[in-house]
């Protein structure tokens, strides 16, 4: 087993572009045929194999649509035979009961399905086909027949900011494991959104503040993605509530009745890009993450190993002292790091300030309060029912 100081704790694999949606982030040029670029059978194994020497990392098999892979089971299977705890990434629309029954038949410890809203108008507005929410909720509902374990990923932009209460009692509701945020970056590994489509830095806050009081409410595990500063506003909440004397919330360690790792949800720090996490894409390329469109290595020329250890890329986001700007003086950065992706997006350079940041560091500034910022996203100020 390799030692390495920093070992792999999520891998995402993009095992095809293939899609049958048409979502209005994405610039993969979905089709409903897998890519001829996608990795064979043969080749996905090898990846496997070699990704075993690293479990029990998590292995989420995504795309485009991962269902469009016939292997997709078999590939399943071996990873999981291999010590590998493998989770499923998916739209959920092409989940009828026997597909549910083969996913949950593969070992697979726990499915995602994106839900980017509470309504089908607002859902299939985002994944650009009519009855696209409808699908996902009875592909849901048949995974939940089976006992599986059940996230739902929702990705945050402007159409849907407002109505995020709405989705987590939408969550709530269906019996959903968990509920994750995905605050989007201006661009990534396949991945494209317009800046009207933005959520702004100051709604961020918001959403931010907003989820780590529900997570006090300990109905459903909760996790915000790509927003490593979520990690510093906890800290910034929980001081607050010190200095107030109020008695200290403990915020809740999920598990999930042996059905899926309890990794997933593991408070460790905000940017796991190249540190903990690592994306494969379908051509067999290595990036620090999905949406860090940087590449780190090919597992055409060389072994996924070689690619973790020795990457230069790799080492530069290993070492906090190569962060720039208020990131690179900021006491949070060994919690957060700010996101790598969206200081590339924006910048052009991944070890640039993270531009959604709105905290200033220490040293910087006279000292500013740290409670709960009081934004006009009024829909997000009440708790959700």
């Amino acid at each position: 087993m390799p030692d390495v100081a920093y070992r792999p704790r999520l891998v995402f694999w993009e095992l095809t572009r293939g899609c049958n949606l048409r979502c209005i982030h994405c610039r993969a040029s979905a089709t409903e045929l897998s890519s001829p670029d996608d990795l064979n059978y043969e080749e996905s194994v090898r990846i496997v194999d070699q990704l075993a020497a690293y479990a029990p990392m998590i292995l989420v098999l995504s795309g485009g649509e991962p269902l469009f892979r016939r292997d997709v089971f078999q590939l399943a299977r071996r990873a999981t035979s291999l010590g590998i705890r493998v989770a499923l990434g998916t739209n959920g629309t092409m989940i009828t009961a026997d597909i549910a029954r083969q996913i949950s038949e593969a070992g697979i410890r726990r499915v995602a399905i994106s839900l980017d809203g509470p309504d089908a108008a607002t859902h299939d507005a985002f994944r650009g086909i009519p009855g696209a929410f409808e699908k996902a909720v009875e592909g849901f509902e048949h995974l939940k027949r089976l006992g599986m374990s059940v996230q739902i990923n929702t990705s945050v932009a402007k159409h849907n900011a407002a109505k995020l209460p709405e989705t987590l009692d939408l969550a709530l509701r269906l019996g959903a494991d968990a509920f994750h945020l995905f605050l989007l970056v201006p661009v990534g590994c396949g991945v494209q959104i317009a800046d009207k489509q933005m959520v702004e830095a100051e709604e961020y806050e918001q959403i931010l503040n907003w989820l780590y009081d529900r997570t006090l409410e300990n109905r459903i595990e909760l996790k915000a993605t790509c927003a490593p500063h979520f990690f510093r506003v906890v800290r910034q909440r929980r001081a607050e509530s010190r200095q107030r004397g109020e008695a200290l919330p403990e915020l809740p360690a999920h598990g999930h009745g042996g059905h899926a790792p309890s990794a997933m949800n593991m408070m460790t720090r905000g940017c796991l890009a190249g540190t903990g996490v690592c994306f494969i894409s379908h051509k067999g390329e290595v990036y620090p993450c999905g949406y860090l469109p940087l590449e780190a290595g090919s597992l055409h020329r060389q072994s996924f190993t070689e690619v973790w250890e020795t990457s230069p890329l790799f080492a530069s986001l290993r070492d906090l002292g190569n962060l720039k700007g208020k990131c690179g003086i900021c006491e949070f950065r060994n919690i957060c790091e700010g996101c790598r992706a969206r200081a590339f997006g924006c910048t052009g350079d991944y070890l640039a300030e993270e531009p959604f940041c709105l905290y200033t560091p220490r040293g910087q500034q006279p000292p500013v309060s740290v409670s709960a910022p009081q934004l006009p996203l009024v829909s997000l100020q009440a708790h959700s029912s």
